[in-house]
C-alpha cells in the first residue's frame, strides 16, 4: 500500500529485496548507504555492499543454534552481532574481514542474565544492556572494542521492570557519553527511560504503556541532543495504538505523550534528517511523521521487526527472511 502525504506531497513505500533465507530477522545496522549488515534466528547474518541488490547471507560457526537480535557494523569489514538467550547464550562476536572470521568476544556473565540491545559510539567505545538481574539492569561498557566489558552501576530496578530484545533499538546512544534504555514490563506508573551521562543515572516515567510483561519501550530516537522519541505498546496485541508513544524535548528528563501515535504497536523508529521526520514500524506496519509526532500517517501494513538507517537511507527486516528498502520522493 502508497500513500502521499498532502504535507510536502511525498510518497513513502517500501522495496522488498531478496535476502535468500527464512531466518526471523531481528537486526539491521547500515553504515552507509550501500553497505549494510542484518541478523537473525539460526546463527544467521547478512551483508550487502552494492544497496541490497545482492545479499550475501552465512552463519556464524558453532553459533547455529543462536538468535542473534543485534548487529552494528562500522562498515563492510568491522561488525559486531548480540545474541539473547538465558545466561550464557547471550554472547557478543565481532569480525573484522567482513564475516570471514568471527571472534566470540563476551559471554553473559550472569546465569540469570539476557542481553537485550548493543550500541557502538565508534570503533572502540560501546554498551550493551540487559534484563534486570537481582533487581538491577545488566548494563556493560567497552572502550577497547569489545575486547574487555565492564559492569556499569545502575539504580535499583523496579518490581517486574525489564528491557526488550525486539529491535536492538530500545538502547539509544549519542556523542561522546550520552545512553538511553527504555524498559517495560509490569509498571503501574507506565514504561520507564534510564538516561546515562557519563556516571550520572537517572531514570524517567514515560506515557508508554507498561501494564503487562509485553508493554512496554521497545525503541528509541534521538534527532538531536534534545529531541527523541520512544516507540512500543503491547507486542501481543499488533494492531493496539493506545498508548505506544512519547517524545522527549529535553534530553530524555521529561516524556510526553503527542495528540497521535503510530497505527499500532511499533518496535522501531528512526529520525530521518533530510525530510526531518520519523519513521516507525511493527509487525501491523509502518507510519511517518513530519510534525515530530504530532501526527502520523500510516503507509505499509507489512510485518517489520527493525530498521537500519545511514541518514535518510535505509532497511527494514521482519519475520521468514524479510528484507526492504525505504523508498521516498
Amino acid at each position: 500500500m502508497l500513500v502521499t502525504l498532502c504535507g510536502g506531497a511525498l510518497a513513502q513505500s517500501w522495496v522488498p529485496q531478496s535476502s535468500g533465507v527464512t531466518a526471523s530477522l531481528r537486526g539491521i545496522s547500515a553504515p552507509g548507504d550501500r553497505v549494510a549488515w542484518a541478523s537473525g534466528s539460526g546463527g544467521t547474518y547478512l551483508i550487502t555492499t552494492d544497496g541490497g541488490a545482492a545479499w550475501r547471507a552465512a552463519k556464524v560457526p558453532g553459533a547455529e543454534r543462536l538468535d542473534f537480535r543485534a548487529v552494528h557494523a562500522l562498515d563492510d569489514r568491522t561488525a559486531w552481532l548480540m545474541s539473547i538467550g538465558p545466561g550464557p547464550a547471550s554472547r557478543v562476536y565481532k569480525t573484522t574481514d567482513g564475516g570471514a572470521h568471527w571472534t566470540l568476544q563476551f559471554t553473559n556473565p550472569d546465569e540469570k542474565g539476557f542481553f537485550d540491545c548493543l550500541a557502538f559510539r565508534d570503533a572502540r567505545h560501546g554498551i550493551l544492556a540487559g534484563d534486570a538481574v537481582d533487581g538491577v539492569l545488566a548494563v556493560f561498557t567497552t572502550a577497547d572494542g569489545g575486547e574487555h566489558w565492564e559492569r556499569v552501576k545502575m539504580p535499583p530496578a523496579l518490581a517486574g521492570e525489564g528491557a526488550f530484545a525486539a529491535s536492538n533499538s530500545s538502547l539509544a546512544v549519542r556523542g561522546a557519553s550520552d545512553a538511553w534504555i527504555g524498559t517495560g514490563g509490569t509498571l503501574p506508573e507506565g514504561a520507564r527511560v534510564y538516561h546515562l551521562e557519563g556516571d550520572r543515572v537517572t531514570a524517567a516515567a514515560t506515557p508508554i504503556r507498561g501494564d503487562r510483561a509485553s508493554a512496554g519501550i521497545f525503541s528509541m530516537a534521538f534527532a538531536d541532543a534534545r529531541r527523541g522519541m520512544a516507540v512500543g505498546g503491547d507486542y501481543t496485541k499488533p494492531q493496539d495504538a493506545s498508548r505506544n508513544i512519547a517524545i522527549t524535548n529535553d534530553g530524555g528528563a521529561t516524556w510526553t505523550a503527542p495528540p497521535s501515535g503510530p497505527a499500532g504497536f511499533r518496535s522501531a523508529v528512526v529520525y530521518l534528517p533530510k525530510h526531518n521526520a520519523w519513521l516507525a514500524t511493527g509487525t501491523s506496519g509502518s507510519d511517518i511523521s513530519f510534525d515530530d509526532g504530532k501526527s502520523w500517517k500510516n503507509f505499509d501494513n507489512g510485518n517489520y521487526n527493525a530498521l537500519g538507517f545511514h541518514g535518510d537511507e535505509g532497511w527494514a527486516v521482519g519475520p521468514n527472511g524479510r528484507i526492504a528498502r525505504f523508498k521516498i520522493d
